[in-house]
């Protein structure tokens, strides 16, 4: 069942706030020409990430997409390790060589965005296996869009997972776009009957409500654990921004009154900040002071991370090429 004491309440409403904010202070880094590259902002998605990482525990592994930031906090990840990242300082997760699209923070199980779309299936069920193989009751979860259903990869997966009854859950974020096309004209078909197809157990659920996707979550990790995965979830969301900064005129594809309506209305922090107020959980002037401080946390981590160090030349190399003697040498006992 979903979490139900006030302190992870105000913790999932905390980390909402903190990808939310996140999201902003870097398209303001972009908007202002001090972050190298594009990013693609997670705004408006936040209940998926959140809900369904509080179920994790540190141990259970995530992969994640090129809209990877929510994914990366929500599993634990600091702010200023990851603004560091993003402005390509030595002190970020992968030494500022990732950036974006490629962050990763092994530490709390997050294998890594990935800029290729659908490319991290394959490493979320290789994670699975391997916790099989080994006798871990670890679980892995697999962020996707719903533009990555149309790659051959998550059938492949699919069916591997099914077969040997993986410990993954297959989580499509259905945020209603496939980049500039809407999902209904990419998408034919249920997508959650493509993964019922191979006998996977299949859910939908609303993804701009966090404790609906915690409660299914909750339940769904607890069985994979148990041996009776993999599973898969189609949450429906949406996204605020364009497919990425730099796509700032979107009347082309969607309508200015369709992203107020979400804006408005489902709103996943609102809401949900809403309910705690009207559960007597936390005032409002409580959840404005979390706020404030939230925001203060990234202006310092930013400031931070911008007079931060860049990597030294002699890096350049560094995590590009393996050691193949090393690697082929003869191992002796």
């Amino acid at each position: 069942m979903a979490k139900t004491n006030t302190e992870d309440y105000l913790r999932m409403y905390a980390q909402m706030v903190r990808i939310r904010t996140f999201e902003d202070t870097a398209n303001q880094l972009y908007l202002s020409a001090k972050m190298p590259g594009l990013t693609h902002m997670y705004s408006g998605e936040e209940a998926v990430a959140v809900g369904i990482c509080e179920a994790l525990t540190t141990s259970d592994r995530i992969t994640s997409t090129h809209r990877g930031h929510g994914h990366c906090v929500a599993k634990g990840a600091a702010f200023k390790e990851m603004f560091c990242e993003l402005l390509g300082k030595e002190e970020g997760y992968c030494r500022g060589k990732g950036g974006s699209m490629h962050i990763a923070d092994q530490s709390n199980g997050n294998l890594g965005a990935n800029a290729i779309v659908g490319g991290s299936m394959g490493i979320a069920t290789g994670s699975a296996f391997t916790a099989k193989m080994l006798g871990r009751d670890d679980v892995t979860v697999c962020f996707f869009g719903d533009g990555a259903t149309a790659q051959g990869l998550m059938y492949e997966v699919m069916n591997m997972a099914a077969l040997w009854q993986l410990p993954v859950i297959y989580a499509c974020e259905n945020n209603g776009y496939s980049e500039y096309t809407a999902t209904a004209e990419i998408a034919a078909g249920s997508i959650t009957a493509r993964a019922e197809a191979f006998g996977i157990e299949a859910h939908q659920v609303d993804g701009q409500d966090v404790l609906a996707v915690n409660t299914l979550a909750q339940d769904l990790v607890a069985r994979a654990r148990k041996g009776e995965g993999p599973f898969f979830i189609e949450l429906m969301t949406y996204r605020y921004h364009g497919h990425h900064v730099g796509d700032i005129n979107r009347e082309y594809y969607r309508s200015k009154d369709e992203e107020r309506d979400w804006k408005d209305n489902r709103d996943p922090i609102v809401k949900f900040r809403g309910w705690l107020v009207d559960q007597g959980v936390a005032t409002e002037a409580e959840i404005e002071a979390m706020n404030a401080q939230i925001k203060q946390d990234a202006a310092e981590a930013v400031d931070y991370a911008l007079n931060a160090r860049y990597p030294a030349e002699s890096e350049v190399d560094m995590h590009v090429y393996a050691d193949i003697e090393h690697a082929l040498a003869p191992h002796t006992a």
